[in-house]
């Protein structure tokens, strides 16, 4: 006999599908959950099969700490890993400074982790030196955003109004592989009539549905909006209205665009003139449109830049601030949106609050009771913090992520984690970086605990515990409440969700992410259809309005700058950090594939999962594989300047003839991020994942 369902989300991405899970005599399953709207009951094969990671058998269930006899992770209790990790953090902070410290954590977090791994970072180690993984998802939309609209929120509406709206350029996602149950959307937007347009330089099952298919050359999607935006302004697209009453800076920005004449893009792009044409027609034609984007275009080392320019593009058509229209970002991990709302970023503090404004520090060192003066300024971004490690940054504790694998030129990354003096991991598995810490703390999951999260829409929702996590299996909140009161703080840092939620409330109060007007109560109620920020706590309850409903609609009424105005930002094209040459002449661009997630630390531990995708592979085009005479499922080196990895070749006319493709889930020899650059953009240090210079090599070493 099953036990009724517990409403719940998966684990993944940051759709948070809602499921339901049973327990019982075949231990802990997923029911359909049809009432939630972002899914209706649609589960990936990732969903479906996520109570797998919660078996004994794949995952951490006691404490390990590395032997200095034999050199290997051996089990400990609770008390001697906590105090281990206490004694390297202080050791090392009094030796060599509180900076000395690193706190690295990620976007599957809870908002309470994060916002509990944020304040700890800061108040019990007084570190500046904090970031997470989550700067590799979306970092560039969100800088963005924010100069545009003076607020990043992924989508700036719900999931539920594409389908409704009349045009979607889809820039640099494969949904249908990424986030399956999000492909309704743009079948759903199809059969309404509206128009789909997919900007990728694979033909991926995302692309297939399109009505126009753009393979622009990996790093050129910049140069391809603003050729778009220059069709628009010559051919007298633009809507005048909308520019005069709702943005500054259109001059600047139309003059950058003129620049970037159809010809020239499609010598830079690869997209000839007439679909270039076809492409700003359908987009102009339609009453209403959307630009969606995800890492493509974003993992770049100018891809602030280029998410600009799909914005300016956005708002010269009047395809802002008003229904069924706009830009947004498709958030790719499970909380990377709030986990970087709340304090994680090196930057920011709860509530999406800048950490150099004096009046952010002195309200949220207020509801923390420490001196605002005692909060250290802006540290370093996620790469630039793992690349210090060893060198000013001498000990880690890593919470939830896994850079051996996730990294850009990953390769030296793990050697830098092999430098440190002192590095900590929290997770679920015994994950790649896992294997190099001197302790490692078994943490409860998704399904094992309370927390919030929030999605790609900004809706906030509560992950409810359905099942116990096994014996000598601890919260994060447990462990960081433990190493706070080694380091000398027995109060601030609660173990119990709801109310670290209940702080974090008063945190974000008045901020831009305000989530003050929600609580776990609320979020119980109805469907569990979450709430979206902001939601602002209502001041006079006796008022006929008692709670505030949410914003899942943004700027209707203006958007988030001063004079509430939209900011038109010039850009203008330039090339990729790297470049092919004659040493290495082809383009390498990475991403994901249905069956595995992120680093793969856990699918890789599903049996379903990896019998549909069980290891790397390096997609190129018949002409490239017959010029190096290489057949399917051949071995092939791929090499950068960086380092080199071995997968078998997946020929296929879908890919670009100058370009190959790997999927990044897998470390060891056919680790794709040990290929990559790590260019950081100027604005977001966002690492340029998606494009650099590689050599092809069979296996004998024959170029």
């Amino acid at each position: 006999m099953h036990t009724k369902a517990t409403p719940t989300h998966c684990p993944y991405c940051a759709l948070q599908c809602g499921m339901g899970l049973t327990t019982g005599p075949g231990g802990t399953e997923v029911v359909e959950r049809p009432e939630f709207p972002v899914n209706g009951g649609a589960l990936c094969g990732k969903g479906r099969t996520a109570p797998a990671v919660l078996s004994s058998r794949v995952r951490l269930t006691e404490p390990l700490i590395r032997s200095h006899a034999t050199g290997r992770l051996e089990p400990a209790t609770w008390e001697e890993a906590v105090a281990r990790v206490a004694e390297g953090l202080s050791r090392t902070g009094t030796e060599h400074g509180a900076d000395a410290c690193g706190v690295f954590g990620g976007g599957g977090l809870t908002n309470e982790k994060a916002y509990a791994l944020g304040k700890f970072a800061r108040v019990a180690l007084g570190t500046s030196q904090i970031d997470y993984n989550g700067r590799f998802c979306m970092s560039s939309a969100a800088a963005a955003g924010q100069r545009a609209f003076g607020l990043d929120r992924g989508l700036p509406f719900p999931l539920e109004d594409i389908p409704r709206t009349g045009c979607v350029i889809l820039v640099g996602s494969n949904l249908a592989e990424t986030m399956p149950p999000a492909l309704r959307y743009l079948t759903e937007l199809k059969e309404n009539g509206g128009k789909l347009i997919v900007v990728d330089p694979r033909r991926t099952r995302t692309a297939e549905q399109a009505d126009l298919h753009l393979a622009p050359r990996p790093g050129t999607d910049l140069a391809l909006a603003l050729g778009l935006l220059h069709l628009v302004v010559a051919e007298g697209r633009t809507d005048e209205a909308f520019i005069e009453e709702r943005t500054t800076g259109w001059e600047d920005a139309r003059a950058a665009a003129m620049a970037h004449w159809p010809e020239y893009v499609e010598r830079i792009s690869g997209i000839p003139v007439p679909r270039l044409r076809d492409a700003a027609a359908m987009f102009c034609g339609a009453e209403t449109a959307m630009v969606l984007t995800a890492r493509g275009p974003e993992q770049q080392s100018k891809g602030t830049d280029t998410v600009g320019a799909w914005i300016n593009l956005c708002l010269a058509t009047g395809n802002a601030g008003r229904p069924l229209a706009g830009y947004g970002c498709l958030t790719g991990q499970g909380n990377g949106q709030g986990g970087r709302e709340h304090g994680q970023k090196a930057d920011q503090l709860p509530g999406y609050r800048k950490l150099t404004d004096p009046a952010a520090r002195a309200h949220v060192a207020g509801v923390w009771g420490v001196d605002p003066d005692s909060l250290p300024g802006p540290g370093r971004s996620a790469y630039e913090l793992l690349d210090a490690l060893g060198g000013d940054i001498r000990a880690l504790l890593l919470m939830g992520s896994n850079p051996v694998v996730s990294a850009p030129r990953a390769a030296h990354v793990e050697e830098r984690l092999r430098s440190l003096d002192f590095l900590a991991v929290a997770d679920v598995v015994l994950s790649e970086t896992a294997q190099l810490a001197d302790v490692v703390l078994p943490v409860t999951q998704w399904a094992e605990e309370t927390g919030t999260v929030t999605n790609l829409e900004g809706r906030v929702l509560l992950r409810r515990k359905a099942v116990s996590a096994p014996d000598g299996v601890r919260s994060d909140l447990d462990v960081l409440h433990g190493l706070a009161a080694h380091l000398g703080h027995e109060k601030g840092f609660p173990t119990d969700p709801e109310e670290v939620f209940e702080e974090l409330r008063r945190a974000s109060a008045g901020g831009v992410a305000d989530y003050s007007g929600i609580s776990y109560a609320r979020l119980k109620e109805g469907n569990g259809e979450g709430v979206f920020w902001p939601c602002p706590a209502v001041e006079a309850p006796e008022t006929a309005q008692a709670e505030h409903p949410g914003t899942p609609r943004l700027f209707l009424d203006g958007f988030a700058t001063v004079d509430g105005r939209a900011r038109f930002v010039p850009v203008a094209h330039r090339g990729a950090a790297e470049e092919p040459d004659a040493e290495y002449p082809v383009l390498l661009t990475t991403g994901r594939v249905l069956a595995q997630y992120q680093s793969g630390a856990q699918t890789r531990r599903v049996d379903e999962l990896n019998s549909a995708a069980p290891g790397p592979f390096v997609e190129l085009h018949p002409r490239l594989a017959a010029r190096l005479e290489v057949e399917e499922g051949e071995p092939l080196t791929v090499v950068s300047r960086r380092g080199r990895a071995v997968a078998p070749a997946r020929i296929t006319t879908a890919i670009r003839s100058d370009t190959v493709f790997m999927p990044f889930h897998w470390p060891g020899e056919g680790r794709a991020n040990s290929l990559t650059n790590p260019a950081l953009d100027p604005v977001s240090r966002m690492p340029e994942f998606k494009v650099c210079a590689v050599r092809l090599e069979r296996a004998g070493g024959r170029a």
